[in-house]
């Protein structure tokens, strides 16, 4: 069987536990059509980049699923039709994450960048002590010549 994310976004305004709902449902399809949803993990609220249906949020949910691309089929199918979720996508996938995907791993952020220097006094200011000097330049003429 191949290995899929399928990430979908709900309204705003749902609680928490519609939320949760919504994702026990789209398991329930994948599990009634031969499929198994390894992990489910929920994002929480977040901020959209821009309107969705007169949303500024959505509640993010995101499900490993290993099944055959017919079960793929029938949850798009079935995720189109509710009204709660404003957006989904499902992305085909050689290997599932092990442990917490990247949106939940907030604390470990600072270990992948390499130091930035971090040190914002010693920023460059509005002397620009640094640069050569130039020396005296002509003056410009601005007539319409």
């Amino acid at each position: 069987m191949a290995l899929y994310e399928h990430v979908f976004l709900a309204r705003q305004d749902l609680a928490q536990a519609q939320v949760d709902a919504l994702a026990e449902a789209a398991t329930k399809i994948v599990e009634d059509n031969a499929g198994k949803v390894v992990k489910t993990e929920t994002w929480g609220l977040r901020s959209l980049a821009y309107k969705i249906a007169k949303n500024r949020k959505a509640h993010y949910v995101m499900l490993e699923i290993d099944a055959p691309a017919g079960v793929v089929a029938e949850l798009e199918r079935q995720t189109q039709i509710n009204e709660d979720v404003i957006r989904y996508m499902t992305v085909k996938v050689d290997a599932l994450e092990s442990g917490p995907s990247v949106m939940m791993r907030k604390g470990d952020r600072g270990g992948d960048r390499p130091d930035r220097g971090g040190d914002r006094d010693g920023r460059r200011g509005g002397d620009r002590g640094d640069r050569p000097d130039r020396g005296d330049r002509p003056r410009r003429d601005f007539d319409g010549e």
